[in-house]
């Protein structure tokens, strides 16, 4: 992928810089307004409950980073991270006063997590991991920071494989999702990098297999929208835990 002389981060945090303003916009266009029921579905598989600490990684502006918020309240804490600053001013400016007691957003690297080892109950990344320069690294990062017998839970886009659906699919994203995006919001460059980042994004199996190799049990993946989306996710071990 060309990412214009810069590197990888730096490309990433320009391109989200970029689109903060109409970045909830143009995904629930986008979605048809499919992803509140994916974020909702994400947050049962982190098993978000009432009292818990839960990280968000690349919260961006936040959606994720409220839902959880929703079921960890009123004694429970969410901490959402993400590098781009303007992404994290629409996350603050969509909070309200009541969330802002249960939430934390902080400015940071998803590759050096700013946290001491086994400190959170579950940790989040929502279209996120394919954004950064070692999905390894990254999946480590999480999976360092919860404690024992917690779930690490991606939710990104997939790889569809039913037939003729699949290739409607990727004709589709690769020409009305860049169109969409410079009528919408002017940038059609970044969403290019959208679908470009998508179309070279692991599958849901071959990121199922990766969380084993950083070390995660009881992996799996659930398919949305025929695989459009997929939530994967996988369990700290601990000695009662047994893949």
């Amino acid at each position: 992928m060309d990412f214009a002389g810069k590197d990888k981060s730096q490309y990433v945090k320009d391109t989200f810089n970029s689109i903060a303003g109409k970045y909830d916009f143009m995904n629930t266009l986008m979605s048809m307004g499919m992803d509140k029921y994916w974020r909702k579905r994400t947050v049962q598989i982190v098993k978000a409950k009432a009292g818990m600490k839960i990280l968000d990684v690349c919260c961006g502006t936040g959606k994720l980073t409220r839902e959880l918020a929703k079921q960890v309240a009123p004694a429970g804490q969410v901490t959402g991270i993400d590098f781009s600053e303007k992404m994290l001013e629409e996350a603050l400016k969509n909070t309200d006063s009541v969330r802002k007691n249960e939430i934390t957003f902080i400015q940071g690297d998803a590759m050096n997590l700013l946290f001491e080892n086994n400190v959170f109950d579950g940790a989040t990344i929502g279209w996120g991991l394919r954004n950064l320069p070692d999905i390894k690294k990254g999946i480590q990062e999480m999976t360092r920071v919860v404690r024992p017998g917690s779930m690490v839970v991606s939710v990104d886009m997939g790889k569809p494989v039913m037939p003729v659906f699949k290739q409607l699919y990727w004709l589709c994203f690769e020409k009305i999702v860049p169109f969409l995006g410079k009528i919408w919001a002017g940038k059609q460059t970044e969403y290019n990098y959208l679908y470009s980042s998508a179309r070279e994004f692991e599958s849901q199996l071959e990121l199922k297999r990766t969380f084993g190799e950083c070390g995660l049990v009881n992996t799996g993946y659930v398919n949305l929208a025929g695989g459009i989306v997929a939530i994967v996710y996988g369990q700290k071990p601990d000695n009662k835990i047994t893949d």
